[in-house]
C-alpha cells in the first residue's frame, strides 16, 4: 500500500467503456422494462437516491448518472425506494460495477426535521411534496439494504449527507458524536465534495478489474484500513494545535500496571515515522505525510478535542496544500484523502451540457415536485464559495475555490431552457449558484491560493489578493437578458453584498434589470458577538449596499425592497444581541414572516462551537476563548420571538425577558418602545383588555404591506 495520490486526469480523457455502443438513454432507466427497451441486460452502476428522479443538472443524481453515461457506462436510478426491505434494491438487478448511494440534494435529517427537531410534514424533493418518503440517515439505511440485496457488490456512498459525515461528527438530532458514516453504512468507499472526478476514476478502475479495496489513492475519497503504509510520515494533530492535556485524570486507586497503560504513548506501525513537531516535516515529502486526528472515542468523550479536530479538518481543506487525515475508530482507521482538484471551465461546461431532459421522469405523471418547480427555469453558473460562513456547509462540501462555466455555455443553456422546457414564459428565475456574485472571482495569484489556509477570503475583510471584478458577471447578465424570447432574467441566489459594493456598476445592473421587486440578502445578525462567530461582515456593509440599491432602483423608477434574513440562537448570540436586532428591525421597518433558528449541521464550524463551547476559528486549548451557546428550547424560542417582535403571541415572553434584562422601559406604546404593555384577546398568555382610547385602537390596526413569498415584509 502507498499514500501517493493518483494524478487527476481530465474528466473526459479516458477511453469510453464498451457499453457506450448502446447510446444515450432518453431517461436513465428506473425499471427493468426501461432497461429492456434500451437493450440492456444489466446496469454497470445503480444509483439509489432519496430524491425523486429529475433529469436536471440541479439534481446530483442526474449529474453523476449522465456523466457516467458519457463515459460509456450503463446507469440505472432507484429513486426513493421503500427501505423497509431489500427487495426494491433488486429492481434493476445487480450492477456489474457498484451501487452508488446518496440521500439526495439535502441531508436527510435536515430534510425531515425542523431546527426544533419537529418532523416536517412535507418534502420538496418528493412527488406531491409528500413527507415520509425517505428514512432518517438515508445513506446509512440505503447502503445496508443494498448490501442485503447484493452481497459482494461494491458500495460507494456520496452526496452531501455522506460528505458532511465523513469523520466523527456531532449529530444534533441524537445529541452525541457519531462515528464516520463510512463505518456505520458498512460501505466500501466514501466520495466527498463534488464527486465528478472521483466517480469517473472509480468506475473506470473497477471496470478495468481493480478491486474496490485497492482504490486508496483517489482524491476526495475516504476509506478504511488497518495500519498505515510503510514510509508514512504521521503527524500528531495535537502538535499543530495544542488543546492541553489529552489523557484523562489518573485513577488514584489503579494498580501500577494500569497507571502505566493509561499514560502509554501510541505504538507506531512498523515502517511508519511518527513526528511530534511540524517543523521536522516541512521540508519532507508532503505526499507521504498524514495528520492523525484524535480518535473517535477521544472526540466523543472530550468536546475540546472535538473542536480541535474540527479546526484541523478545516485547515486541511485547500486542494493545493491539504494533507491526508486519519482518525482511529476502535481498531480501524478512517483515512481521508485530500480534496478533489476543482473542475476547469471546460470541464464544467461539458458537465452542464450533458443531455439532460430537464424534467422529472415521466413515471411521475402529473405529480408536481416542488423542488423542481423552483429551479426548472434556473441556470447554474458557478460552484463553490469562499465566504466561509461557519453555519454553512457549502465550503465543507464544494470547497472555497470558485469553479465557473464559460459565458457561451451559460447562454446555450438559457436558450435551451427557452426552447425546450415546458411552461417557459420568458423569465429565467436565476443565474447563480451557492452565491449570486462570485462568478469568476478568484485569487490573483495561483501560488498564494495553493498555499492559503484562511477559511474565508472576505472575513474579517476582503483579502487584498482576491480579484473582485464583477465585469464578467455584468457582461453575462446583459447578454442573457437581451436574448430573443427572454423577457427578464431574475437573480434568486443570495447576493454577497460586501462583495457587491466593490462594484457599484454591478449593483446598478442588478437593481435596474434583475430584481422582481424584492431581493434577498443575508446579514444573519448585526451584533459583533454573533457576527464574529459566523464570519459575516458588519452591518455597515449592508447599509452601503442598501444605499446603492435604493439609489439605482429610484433612478430606474422602481420601488424595490431588500429582504434580509437573520438567524436566531446562533453560537455567540446573547439575549442582548437579539434585543439589539429586534430594535434595529423595528427602526428599519422590517417584520419577519418566518424566522430561522440555528441548526447545527454535521461538520460545520458553528456546530463545533455549539457542541464544545469553544471557538475553532482560533487556536483551541483548554483555556482558549469560550463561546456563548444559546441552547435549550426556552432560549431558542425567546431568540426567535425577538425576530418576530410584532407578533402579539410573543409579547408575554418578551415582556418577561425585558424585565429580567433590566430593559422594562422598552415595554409600552411609544414609538421607540419594542412591545406594548397590553395584550390583545386570544393571543399570547392570559388575554388582557384592549385600551379604550382612539389612539390605542389606531395602533392596533397598524399593518405592513401585503404578504409576499419572501420571508420578511417591509412596512
Amino acid at each position: 500500500m502507498s499514500t501517493a495520490l493518483a494524478p487527476p486526469s481530465p474528466l473526459f480523457s479516458r477511453r469510453k467503456y464498451w457499453a457506450h455502443r448502446f447510446g444515450t438513454a432518453p431517461f436513465l432507466p428506473t425499471s427493468r422494462l426501461e432497461m429492456d427497451e434500451l437493450g440492456w441486460d444489466a446496469c454497470d452502476v445503480i444509483i439509489a437516491t432519496g430524491d425523486a428522479y429529475v433529469d436536471h443538472p440541479s439534481f446530483g443524481m442526474a449529474i453523476v448518472g449522465r456523466l457516467l453515461e458519457a463515459q460509456g457506462f450503463r446507469v440505472g436510478i432507484i429513486a426513493q425506494p421503500d427501505w423497509r426491505s431489500a427487495e426494491p434494491f433488486r429492481a434493476l438487478g445487480l450492477p456489474t460495477l457498484f451501487f452508488g448511494i446518496t440521500a439526495g440534494n439535502m441531508d436527510s435529517m435536515v430534510n425531515r426535521y425542523t431546527s426544533d427537531r419537529r418532523v416536517r410534514s412535507d418534502d420538496a424533493y418528493t412527488p406531491g411534496g409528500a413527507g415520509g418518503q425517505r428514512p432518517d440517515r438515508t445513506v446509512l439505511v440505503y447502503a445496508q439494504r443494498a448490501r442485503e440485496a447484493a452481497p459482494g457488490v461494491p458500495i460507494v456512498i456520496g452526496g452531501i449527507e455522506a460528505s458532511l459525515r465523513r469523520i466523527a461528527h456531532f449529530d444534533y438530532w441524537s445529541e452525541k458524536v457519531r462515528r464516520s458514516v463510512l463505518l456505520d453504512a458498512k460501505a466500501d468507499l466514501l466520495v466527498y465534495g463534488n464527486g465528478e472526478r472521483q466517480i469517473v476514476e472509480i468506475a473506470h478502475r473497477l471496470a478495468a478489474g481493480e478491486a474496490i479495496d485497492a482504490l486508496t489513492d483517489i482524491r476526495g475519497t475516504a476509506f478504511t484500513r488497518k495500519g498505515a503504509p510503510e514510509g508514512t510520515i504521521e503527524i500528531d494533530s495535537t502538535t499543530l494545535d495544542t488543546p492541553g492535556p489529552l489523557m484523562p485524570p489518573i485513577d488514584p486507586y489503579a494498580m501500577e500496571p494500569e497507571i502505566r497503560a493509561q499514560n502509554a504513548a501510541p505504538v507506531a506501525e512498523p515502517g511508519v515515522v511518527v513526528v511530534k513537531f511540524t517543523r521536522r516535516v516541512k521540508n519532507l515529502d508532503r505526499g507521504r505525510s498524514v495528520i492523525r486526528l484524535p480518535a473517535f472515542e477521544a472526540v466523543r468523550d472530550d468536546p475540546v478535542l472535538y473542536a480541535h479536530a474540527s479546526r484541523i479538518l478545516h485547515q486541511e481543506s485547500n486542494p493545493g496544500n491539504a494533507r491526508a487525515l486519519v482518525q482511529r475508530h476502535g481498531d480501524t482507521d478512517v483515512w481521508l484523502n485530500p480534496p478533489p482538484i476543482p473542475l476547469s471551465t471546460a470541464e464544467m461546461d461539458a458537465v452542464y451540457e450533458l443531455p439532460y431532459q430537464r424534467v422529472p421522469h415521466p413515471g411521475y405523471g402529473e405529480a408536481k415536485i416542488p423542488a423542481y418547480k423552483m429551479i426548472r427555469f434556473s441556470v447554474t453558473i458557478q460552484r463553490g464559495c469562499f465566504g466561509g460562513c461557519t453555519f454553512c456547509s457549502i465550503t465543507e462540501h464544494e470547497g472555497r475555490i470558485i469553479q465557473s462555466r464559460s459565458e457561451d455555455s451559460i447562454i446555450r443553456e438559457v436558450e435551451q431552457v427557452r426552447d425546450t422546457v415546458p411552461g417557459f414564459t420568458g423569465v429565467i428565475s436565476d443565474l447563480g449558484g451557492p452565491t449570486a456574485n462570485m462568478y469568476r472571482l478568484h485569487c490573483k495569484s495561483e501560488a498564494i491560493e495553493s498555499a492559503c489556509r484562511r477559511p474565508s477570503c472576505v472575513y474579517p475583510g476582503i483579502c487584498p489578493n482576491l480579484n473582485t471584478d464583477h465585469a464578467p458577471l455584468i457582461k453575462l447578465y446583459r447578454r442573457a437578458r437581451t436574448l430573443p424570447g427572454i423577457k427578464k432574467v431574475l437573480i434568486a441566489s443570495g447576493v454577497r453584498y460586501d462583495l457587491a459594493v466593490e462594484s457599484p456598476e454591478y449593483v446598478k445592473e442588478l437593481a435596474q434589470h434583475h430584481v422582481g421587486g424584492y431581493l434577498k440578502i443575508a446579514p444573519e445578525a448585526i451584533g459583533e458577538g454573533p457576527l464574529s462567530k459566523m464570519m459575516k461582515p458588519g452591518v455597515g456593509s449592508y447599509h452601503r449596499f442598501k444605499e446603492l440599491f435604493d439609489r439605482y432602483s429610484a433612478e430606474a423608477g422602481k420601488e424595490q425592497y431588500l429582504i434580509p434574513y437573520f438567524i436566531a440562537a446562533h453560537p455567540g448570540t446573547t439575549d442582548e444581541d437579539m434585543l439589539e436586532l429586534a430594535l434595529w428591525l423595528k427602526a428599519n421597518g422590517f417584520r419577519a414572516d418566518q424566522v430561522q433558528a440555528f441548526l447545527p449541521s454535521p461538520m460545520a464550524t458553528a456546530t463545533a462551537m455549539w457542541h464544545s463551547g469553544k471557538n475553532p476559528l482560533k487556536r483551541v486549548t483548554r483555556t482558549s476563548e469560550s463561546v456563548i451557546v444559546p441552547k435549550g428550547l426556552k432560549i431558542r424560542r425567546l431568540h426567535k420571538a425577538f425576530l418576530r417582535y410584532h407578533d402579539a403571541n410573543n409579547w408575554p415572553v418578551l415582556r418577561e425577558a425585558l424585565k429580567r434584562m433590566g430593559r422594562a422601559e422598552l415595554i409600552g406604546s411609544g414609538k421607540h418602545q419594542l412591545i406594548p404593555a397590553w395584550q390583545p384577546a386570544g393571543t399570547g398568555g392570559a388575554p388582557e383588555r384592549l385600551p379604550r382610547s382612539p389612539v390605542g385602537r389606531a395602533r392596533t390596526q397598524h399593518t405592513g404591506l401585503p404578504t409576499t413569498p419572501a420571508s420578511v415584509r417591509k412596512r
